[in-house]
């Protein structure tokens, strides 16, 4: 049976984001991120032509040193500069009447306290349109403007994440008992005070006395994104995701990465359905399939490949920069290039692949190029293979949206694989799952009434 998928703009307040360099070209309007009207703009185009989130990665750090520094980043605009995604939500918010927006945001940047409180103040301001992207964090850059000397051990930045979530559950679950606002102007009861609780959490890392200081948001708890792919980061997901953003080379290793997490979900007593994974694809679409061949050789040959090397160079542990673009990728001795190396080789028939085949790689594995009918074609088998939802990663800014609202969504929606236009409003979790709160199957729920008889 065909189901329809959700549909996520994938954006970064800055001007290089994935596909690197087109910033450069004419069409690449992101050189102008620092302009709220940019995103105001675009957020109208995603509301209108219904996809269901504007969702912003983001970073608190640079990338790992390219050529022996971290100067090439700046001057060739690789996630710096880069601005607060959170600052601009209340923007869009009132431009917008369905669109959620997911902000990407990680245990070291903020005291859960203060960030369960601005997020409950965007949830009210967008009517339960929030969602939080939870991530721990990758560049020691990151962890040094935040007063630590190194990066903290990958599975101890997941037990950190534990922690705060667990904090801010009870601050958004626990802290309020329904029915507490009255704002009562008979009585002058604004609140009462017998169901606002204080929630004493002590722990390694806090200790918050609450209570919480925003009453009860629609939505209470934010729709809660996850992106880790190890053990650790499937465990944490299988915990606390209600989405999961997954980049799965193909349908069936994504079916792979779905089915696994998902039997984590139920051992956790969650239901398979709890969680819903977006895939993050980009597109070339055309009329014809010459049409799209020809655009997809286009921007190619306007991808700046070695920042291509610089972005993923991060996740290697080693500067790649040094070496040049056609040093035979069976040199590069890292565990990390070996990992992904029989993939580049499978792309690269009857020759030895090279670092800018890796690059090359980098920015066309998840990329389907083709007809709006051939694009639909491949996003069912993706869909067949347990997908939920397509996280849309631009080439340019809006016009990869414009074009995929205006050619590939009215295929999709022919064929159920996309929803039809609706005006209806409601919160984020509503459209994503029928309901504007957490089941009672989410960890974050025993926290609901827990403080009622807590004493001040």
């Amino acid at each position: 049976m065909t189901k329809a998928l959700s549909f996520s703009a994938f954006v970064m307040n800055t001007a290089s984001h994935i596909l690197h360099g087109l910033w450069r070209d004419e069409e690449g309007h992101q050189i102008d991120f620092n302009d709220v009207n940019l995103w105001v703009d675009l957020a109208k185009k995603l509301d209108k032509g219904g996809f269901d989130v504007l969702f912003f990665a983001d970073v608190v750090g640079l990338y790992a040193d390219h050529k022996g520094g971290w100067e090439y980043h700046a001057e060739n605009g690789l996630q710096i500069p880069s601005n607060d995604p959170m600052v601009l939500i209340s923007a869009l918010a009132v431009n917008t009447k369905n669109l959620g927006f997911a902000i990407t945001a990680a245990p070291l940047q903020e005291p859960p306290f203060n960030f369960a409180r601005r997020i409950s103040t965007l949830d009210h301001i967008t009517k339960g349109r929030i969602a939080w992207n939870i991530v721990t964090s990758g560049q020691d850059n990151a962890y040094r403007n935040f007063g630590y000397e190194k990066m903290v051990a990958h599975d101890d930045r997941y037990a950190w994440a534990d922690e705060y979530v667990d904090v801010l559950y009870k601050l958004w679950e626990g802290s309020w008992d329904e029915g507490a606002l009255l704002k009562d102007r008979e009585s002058g009861v604004y609140a009462d005070p017998s169901k606002v609780h204080k929630i004493h959490h002590e722990s390694k890392r806090y200790k918050v006395e609450g209570p919480h200081l925003v009453s009860p948001s629609p939505q209470r708890t934010p729709v809660l994104f996850q992106a880790g792919s190890s053990t650790a980061g499937r465990d944490f997901a299988s915990r606390n995701a209600e989405a999961v953003f997954i980049i799965a080379p193909d349908p069936e290793s994504a079916r792979k990465v779905i089915h696994d997490t998902r039997q984590l979900a139920v051992e956790k007593g969650r239901n398979p359905d709890d969680i819903k994974f977006f895939q993050g694809l980009s597109f070339v679409v055309g009329e014809t399939e010459e049409e799209a061949q020809r655009k997809d050789a286009e921007l190619d040959s306007k991808i700046d490949l070695d920042m291509m090397v610089a972005h993923i160079s991060n996740s290697f542990g080693k500067d790649l920069g040094y070496l040049p673009l056609d040093t035979p990728l069976e040199e590069v001795q890292t565990e990390s290039v070996r990992s992904i190396a029989e993939w580049v080789r499978q792309s690269t028939p009857g020759r030895t692949p090279t670092v800018a085949d890796l690059a090359r790689f980098q920015s066309k594995i998840t990329r389907i190029s083709g007809t709006p009918e051939k694009i639909a074609d491949e996003l069912t088998k993706w869909s067949e293979a347990g997908v939920d939802g397509i996280n849309v990663i631009n080439a340019t800014i809006p016009g990869t949206y414009e074009e995929f609202i205006e050619l590939v969504l009215p295929e999709l929606r022919k064929r159920g694989l996309a929803r039809e236009l609706s005006d209806t409003p409601g919160t984020l979790r509503d459209r994503l799952f029928g309901e504007s709160r957490l089941n009672d199957r989410h960890a974050a729920t025993k926290y609901r009434g827990a403080f009622s008889s807590v004493k001040a």
